[in-house]
């Protein structure tokens, strides 16, 4: 009768925890099922893989879901998962990494999914995928930023070269609760939080256009590079010459692959 009983409890708290995804909608993703659903107050997407790979890999897309999508199907033909969690108008800041955390949540305890994802960043996605990694850099397979927003002075405040965001600097000071002005010293940014990450060993990826005027590489990406290094981490910076900051990626995403591959599967 007492095993009937925990039996019972047990499957209730099961049913319970997928009863938090609230309407899950099924559709095709080049090819593989999708699943958008809400879950814990969280707009989220999962594509699936016809055929997991060990352990269950997955990748963490951040902003601009389907943009450039080349490389995550190719992860997805070798049983990557890939996945988005909405944090769009936060600009990386501690509401953002807190639904990161539950998100993170979701997919490793009730779905079983890996335990370190490679995190993908595209332009502002650079803000959520470096901040959310230096709170949990052990839960970072590794991370792959193109384009990447790495000081959010550069973009969107446009203290430097670049043209920066316009009315969207507003936003990201009300994101972050400080002035214009505090934003000088503010140490919120991706440049500013490195250290726990390198120290975890994850390696970087970043793929840059050389001309882009919108983020440009020697306010974002060559800080990140020259300080990473400095604390004993890996990158490898991918520049395209010629290129601004459209288009993202790369046509022939073997070298995103091929990095991501060599990081997240383990024999």
């Amino acid at each position: 009768m007492r095993l009937s009983v925990y039996f019972l409890l047990f499957s209730f708290f099961v049913a319970s925890s997928y009863s938090e995804e609230n309407d899950i909608k099924k559709s095709q993703w080049h090819g593989f099922e999708r699943q958008d659903f809400s879950s814990d107050g969280l707009k989220c997407i999962l594509v699936i893989p016809a055929s997991a790979a060990k352990d269950s890999p997955w990748v963490w897309r951040a902003r601009f879901f389907g943009h450039q999508p080349q490389a995550d199907i190719e992860l997805l033909k070798k049983g990557f998962h890939i996945a988005y969690c909405d944090v769009g108008g936060l600009f990386g800041n501690e509401v953002a990494v807190d639904r990161w955390d539950r998100f993170y949540n979701i997919l490793t305890e009730d779905r079983g999914l890996s335990k370190r994802p490679a995190l993908e960043g595209m332009s502002r996605g650079g803000l959520i995928i470096y901040n959310w990694a230096s709170k949990n850099p052990k839960k970072v397979s590794c991370i792959y930023g193109d384009a990447p927003v790495c000081d959010i002075r550069s973009w969107p405040g446009g203290k430097g070269k670049g043209k920066g965001g316009g009315g969207t600097w507003k936003s990201a000071l009300k994101a972050y609760g400080i002035t214009d002005e505090e934003s000088v010293k503010a140490e919120v940014s991706p440049i500013h939080k490195l250290k726990p990450i390198a120290e975890a060993g994850v390696p970087l990826l970043h793929v840059v256009g050389a001309a882009d005027e919108v983020v440009p590489v020697e306010e974002n990406s060559a800080i990140i590079e020259k300080r990473y290094r400095a604390l004993g981490g890996t990158i490898k910076v991918i520049s395209k010459p010629g290129i601004g900051h459209h288009p993202h990626a790369l046509k022939d995403p073997k070298p995103i692959v091929d990095f991501i591959l060599k990081h997240s599967l383990k024999d």
